[in-house]
């Protein structure tokens, strides 16, 4: 018989997680490098390589893998209709925003972000332990939905309409066409840019800053709850993140691109800005 559903916080802390691990039905899902995994993580992790929640081939090695592959994913790490998973990384949440935007995508709800992720578990003095987890497989099914998910075409029909808006996740020089990072250089017209780390807090261990200050920002720029939003990066690996925070500052209608900048930038008939 299943233990019954976790209710957690879209954002945990880790004074918050600690005296859950082991818990029935809690999946702590690491998303760190790996050499960081087997020196130190959260004790009963399961590791989760990040390449494995993208297709990995160009010009768009950010989209999904195929349904089958995702499905041997989650099941190797044990995930279940009734598992709560709580994601972190080492970087701030890029990697671990991907996950939850997949878990989106393949219509599982039940997840938690660790604020600051191992960064702020470490700051804390929080138990850790090396080595390698092996979880328990599950045989878990994954459907992919539209859920969360924008895509090339997409953007094209609504580039005139003002309800709609892109969050550009990357650096300033490749919005502007500085850095070469495809066959053509720039954004996406009408595309503001709102750069990833910028919602992170680098003096309180990389945790998400506070959601007011978020808001006002993002606000000033277009960016507003009433919008349907799509954001992006060269990857969607950063846009996982900013992904997070846009359902962190509760954005109804928020998706992801993960096309993102690889496919864009290389398909010749797409339309580029760069002022």
């Amino acid at each position: 018989m299943s233990q019954s559903r976790l209710d957690l916080p879209l954002v945990i802390e880790p004074a918050q997680l600690e005296p859950l691990l082991g818990t029935p039905n809690l999946l702590v899902v690491d998303l760190c490098r790996p050499e960081q995994y087997a020196t130190a993580h959260i004790p009963g992790a399961v590791f989760l390589p990040f390449t494995q929640l993208s297709r990995g081939v160009p010009p768009g090695p950010g989209k999904l893998p195929a349904e089958n592959l995702m499905s041997r994913v989650m099941s190797s790490i044990g995930l279940t209709p009734n598992t709560h998973v709580v994601a972190y990384d080492d970087e701030g949440g890029g990697w671990a925003g991907r996950l939850i935007w997949t878990l989106d995508v393949i219509g599982h709800p039940h997840y938690s972000y660790l604020n600051g992720g191992l960064h702020a578990w470490i700051a804390e003095r929080r138990k850790l332990e090396g080595g390698i987890a092996m979880p328990a497989p599950s045989q878990y099914s994954a459907h992919y939905t539209s859920t969360g998910i924008t895509t090339k075409d997409d953007i094209l029909a609504r580039l005139k309409d003002p309800n709609f808006v892109v969050w550009d996740a990357r650096s300033r020089d490749e919005y502007f066409g500085n850095r070469v990072s495809a066959q053509k250089n720039g954004h996406i017209p009408g595309a503001v840019n709102y750069e990833w780390t910028r919602a992170m807090d680098p003096h309180n261990h990389l945790r998400i800053r506070d959601p007011e200050k978020l808001r006002q920002e993002l606000a000033s720029l277009g960016i507003t709850a009433d919008k349907t939003i799509v954001t992006h990066c060269q990857t969607h690996h950063r846009s996982g993140f900013t992904y997070l925070v846009g359902k962190v500052l509760g954005f109804p209608n928020i998706s992801a691109y993960p096309g993102s900048w690889s496919e864009w930038g290389n398909d010749p008939t797409t339309p580029v800005e760069t002022h």
